[in-house]
C-alpha cells in the first residue's frame, strides 16, 4: 500500500547519526530522524532530538576542561587522590556522558553551521543549516492542506531510522577522543511502520495537538514523518504511549518443553503520538519558514 509514498518521502528524510561515550568508557550508537520541508536547507524534528543536540558543545567543552586539569597532575603518590577529588569536582562518575558527536546522513557536502527554533509547548523543532554548496536530498516534504483529512480509521505510514547499524566510529586512545572514521557500515537502513489514526491530543485552548497511531513510533522514529498512500505528511512522530491493557496473568502455570513453569505478564498496547500537521505549518508560519502543501 505505501510502496510508492516510502519511495517519495526517502528522498527528503535523512537520519541523524549519535555516538556518546562514557567515563567508563562505553561508546554507544543511535539514531534518530529529520526531514526537509523546503529546497532551502530547513528541516524539522522533534525537540528532545533537538535539545540533546543543543547539549553538545557544553558536554565536549566540560570534558575538555576536565582533561586540561587530569593531564597537569603529577603522577606521583597523590596522584590517585588528587584525580578523586578532581572527578568528583567536574562529577564524573561511571556513567557520566563525557562525549557526544552528531552526523546529519546524506545531507549535504559541507555545512558550516545550523540554527533551530524550538516549540515552546510542542515537541516539535525547526533546523535550518548554513553554508552548504550541494544538497544530497531530492525533493521536500508536502503537507496535506486540508485537516478534515486527519479522520479516525485512516491508515498511515511513520519512516525513521531504529535499529542503527552504522558502526563507523572509533577511539582514539593518543588524543583520548571518539571520532567518525570511513571504515565499516556507514548507514542504516530506513524502516516504516503503519497503523490508523485511533484518538487525538489536544492543547489548552482545544487546538489539536497531536495524532495518535495503533502502533508505536520506534526509537529511532522520533523526528520521521507520518504520511499517507500519496506520500503527503499528516504529522511527524513524537513519542510512544504504554496503555495497560488489563488482561495481567500472574504466576500462571503452563507447561513448556515437558516442565512446569509459572509465568505472569502484564501486557501493554504501544501507541505512537505524531505532532499534527496543523500545528507544524504554524510553527512554519511563525518564523517564516516556507513549506509546500497540497
Amino acid at each position: 500500500m505505501f510502496v510508492s509514498a516510502i519511495e517519495k518521502v526517502n528522498n527528503f528524510t535523512r537520519p541523524i547519526h549519535t555516538i556518546t561515550r562514557t567515563y567508563a568508557g562505553l561508546i554507544s550508537p543511535g539514531t534518530a530522524t529529520f526531514f526537509f520541508v523546503n529546497e532551502e536547507g530547513v528541516a524539522i524534528t522533534c525537540k528532545h532530538v533537538m535539545d540533546i543536540i543543543a547539549q553538545t558543545d557544553a558536554i565536549n567543552h566540560h570534558y575538555n576542561a576536565f582533561k586540561i586539569e587530569r593531564d597537569r597532575l603529577v603522577k606521583d603518590h597523590s596522584y590517585t587522590a588528587n584525580l578523586q577529588a578532581l572527578e568528583q569536582k567536574y562529577n564524573m562518575w561511571a556513567e557520566t556522558l563525557i562525549q557526544l558527536k552528531n552526523a546529519f546522513r546524506n545531507s549535504f557536502d559541507l555545512v558550516t553551521g545550523f540554527q533551530w527554533y524550538m516549540h515552546p509547548t510542542l515537541d516539535l523543532a525547526i533546523l535550518k543549516f548554513n553554508g552548504f554548496n550541494q544538497k544530497f536530498y531530492n525533493s521536500h516534504a508536502t503537507f496535506v492542506s486540508d485537516p478534515r483529512k486527519v479522520k479516525q480509521g485512516r491508515s498511515l505510514c511513520r519512516l525513521g531510522y531504529p535499529f542503527p547499524e552504522f558502526n563507523n566510529f572509533s577511539y582514539d586512545h593518543y588524543t583520548d577522543d571518539i571520532e567518525w572514521n570511513n571504515i565499516g557500515v556507514q548507514d542504516s537502513p530506513s524502516f516504516p511502520i503503519d497503523g490508523i489514526i485511533t484518538r487525538y491530543g489536544a492543547v489548552p485552548g482545544g487546538q489539536v495537538a497531536s495524532i495518535e497511531m495503533s502502533t508505536p513510533g520506534l526509537r529511532g522514529q522520533s523526528g520521521g514523518p507520518l504520511f499517507d498512500v500519496d506520500g503527503l505528511v499528516y504529522g511527524m512522530q513524537s513519542m510512544t504511549q504504554h496503555l495497560h491493557l488489563g488482561f495481567d496473568i500472574h504466576e500462571l502455570e503452563i507447561i513448556n518443553n515437558g516442565t512446569r513453569a509459572k509465568v505472569s505478564n502484564y501486557p501493554f498496547l504501544h501507541v505512537g503520538h505524531c505532532v499534527h500537521v496543523d500545528r507544524i505549518k504554524d510553527f512554519l508560519r511563525e518564523h517564516n519558514v516556507k513549506f509546500y502543501e497540497e
